[in-house]
C-alpha cells in the first residue's frame, strides 16, 4: 500500500474530529479543497517506520513537484518555523519526523489547523500532512510544542492540492 493510500485511510478517520464549514472538489477559495493524498480536510498523515527512514537529524523530503517553503533540522522542545508565501490554490505540506518517547503538537494557527503526533523511543517516524483550506497560500508560522525527550525535524512545502480519494477505494486497497 502506498504512503498516500495509507494517508487517505488515516485521514478518513481523523476527518470526523475537524469541523469544516464546507468542502468542495474544486479550488474555491472560500472552502476547503480535498487532497489526493487523503480525505478531507485536505491533509495527509502517514507514519513511516524507521527501517525506511533516515535519522531524525534529516528533515523529511518532499515529493516530486512539491516546493520547499521552510525546513528545520533536528530540534528538541518547542519551536516555531516560518514558511514562505505560496501561489493561489497551493496546498501547504507539513512533514514532521520524530523520535523519542512523547507527544508533540504541531499547529498552523493562521488557518486554525493543528495535529498531535505520538513519537516512540528508539523509533523514527515521519508524518506528512497536506492542508488545502482558505488562507494556506499566505506565509505564516508552524509552531511545535514538544517535550525535551522528543527529537524532531520538519519540512514545510507547497504543492498542488491532491485529488479526493473515495473511502471505498481506499478500504478496498487494504
Amino acid at each position: 500500500m502506498s504512503r498516500r493510500t495509507r494517508a487517505a485511510l488515516i485521514l478518513a478517520c481523523a476527518t470526523l474530529l475537524v469541523p469544516l464549514t464546507g468542502c468542495s472538489s474544486g479550488h474555491d477559495d472560500n472552502k476547503a479543497s480535498p487532497a489526493t493524498h487523503s480525505s478531507e480536510p485536505s491533509a495527509k498523515a502517514t507514519p513511516t517506520p524507521s527501517t525506511t527512514q533516515p535519522a531524525v537529524q534529516q528533515p523529511p523530503e518532499l515529493d516530486a513537484g512539491e516546493r520547499l517553503a521552510g525546513r528545520q533540522k533536528a530540534t528538541t522542545g518547542n519551536a516555531a518555523l516560518a514558511f514562505t508565501k505560496g501561489k493561489k490554490g497551493d496546498a501547504l505540506i507539513v512533514a514532521v519526523r520524530c523520535q523519542g518517547a512523547g507527544k508533540i503538537k504541531v499547529a498552523v494557527r493562521s488557518v486554525h489547523i493543528s495535529f498531535p503526533l505520538e513519537c516512540q523511543a528508539g523509533e523514527v517516524s515521519t508524518t506528512y500532512n497536506q492542508v488545502a483550506v482558505k488562507g494556506v497560500e499566505h506565509g505564516g508560522v508552524v509552531s511545535v510544542e514538544a517535550s525535551s525527550a522528543v527529537h524532531w525535524s520538519m519540512t514545510i512545502g507547497r504543492g498542488t492540492p491532491a485529488q479526493e480519494e473515495s473511502p471505498t477505494s481506499t478500504a478496498e486497497s487494504l
